[in-house]
């Protein structure tokens, strides 16, 4: 029996060595990738007040054209991205929301872990509030959230996410 347990050990020893030689492998690709991707790098520029590596450009007579269109394109993606991203920040919301909801549903509604929530309707909302707070629709993150909430914190939060969209609608116009 010690011969056996004596076996097992060497057998688990010689694994873990091999292992760790083979994390070791990876850390050095790591390395060595760390190491092209700093050679690589142009002097650094200010952005905003940030610091940001600046990628090198190689550009032939030939690419120009397209690089000015792709160019273009960019900016319109840039453009819609800044339009977006002020949008969403358009309009207030109660603290109540903020503190439980924002972190996942996003500051609006909009989504980020938690699905979106703008554009539902208050009687949708307050029906699931009440029963991710009974336990019937299951998320722990949920019930721990809801289930020390009042009925009436309930019925102020499907009240305010009912209005996100109208809300948004309304920021965006101007």
């Amino acid at each position: 029996m010690k011969h056996i347990i004596a076996l097992i050990t060497i057998g688990l020893a010689a694994w873990a060595s091999v292992y760790m030689v083979g994390l070791d492998t990876e850390v050095h690709k790591m390395d060595a990738i760390a190491r092209i991707i700093k050679s690589t790098a142009m002097e650094d520029t200010k952005l905003g007040g940030q610091k940001v590596k600046a990628k090198p450009v190689v550009r032939t007579r030939t690419q120009a054209p397209q690089a000015k269109s792709q160019s273009k394109e960019m900016d319109k993606k840039l453009a819609a991205l800044k339009k977006r991203a002020g949008n969403l920040a358009a309009f207030t919301v109660s603290p109540l929301y903020k503190n439980h909801c924002a972190s996942c549903h996003g500051n609006v509604g909009e989504g980020v872990i938690g699905p979106k929530l703008m554009g539902r309707d208050k009687d949708y909302i307050l029906t699931n509030l009440k029963a991710f707070k009974a336990g019937t629709r299951k998320n722990y993150v949920m019930y721990g959230l809801l289930s020390k909430m009042s009925d009436s914190d309930l019925e102020s939060l499907a009240t305010e996410i009912g209005t996100f969209q109208a809300k948004f609608d309304e920021a965006t116009k101007k």
